[in-house]
């Protein structure tokens, strides 16, 4: 028989075969790859959406991050700023405490080098008028300290020099 001629009983149990698998590869094999295949297709699409989803939260999450960065920041800002004006304010209050304090010195010194001043003046007055009643004494031969006049010759001459302007070079 050959090729061209096949054998009837072959042919009738090969297409008995044939169709015992393909009904058997229809009904359980196909299903299940029908199955898994759709399983497959739905966790890939699931997952580009759940993908997806996660990228968009993510996305929200660093937005929300951004903002609130950048509300620290602001407020970081806002912190320096304020601490740069109350250092500035301390600053000024220390430097016009300080000043007051210096102007308060200044005031004393000068009420105190004026004190200062009339006390040696007036030691100095004596020590002169004593001096020169002295030299007065030596030039014309007899002590003068016990005159009465002496000391109002001395007053009356101060006051002729406190009266003139002092002369400045």
């Amino acid at each position: 028989m050959g090729p061209l001629k096949p054998d009837t009983a072959e042919l009738v149990v090969g297409l008995i075969c044939f169709f015992l698998i393909f009904g058997v590869l229809g009904r359980i094999v196909l299903p299940r790859i029908e199955k898994n295949l759709a399983a497959r297709a739905d966790a890939i699409e699931g997952g580009a959406e759940r993908a997806e989803a996660a990228t968009a939260e993510a996305r929200a999450v660093y937005e929300q991050y951004q903002a609130e960065l950048t509300a620290a920041r602001h407020e970081a800002a806002q912190i320096r700023q304020n601490a740069a004006e109350e250092g500035a304010a301390l600053i000024a209050a220390v430097r016009a405490e300080g000043q007051a304090q210096r102007d308060s010195l200044v005031a004393a010194a000068k009420v105190q080098l004026e004190a200062d001043r009339v006390v040696a003046e007036a030691e100095l007055k004596e020590d002169v008028i004593a001096l020169a009643t002295e030299l007065a004494g030596r030039v014309v031969g007899e002590p003068l300290g016990d005159l009465p006049r002496t000391r109002a010759i001395a007053d009356e001459f101060f006051a002729e020099l406190d009266a003139k302007p002092a002369v400045t070079t």
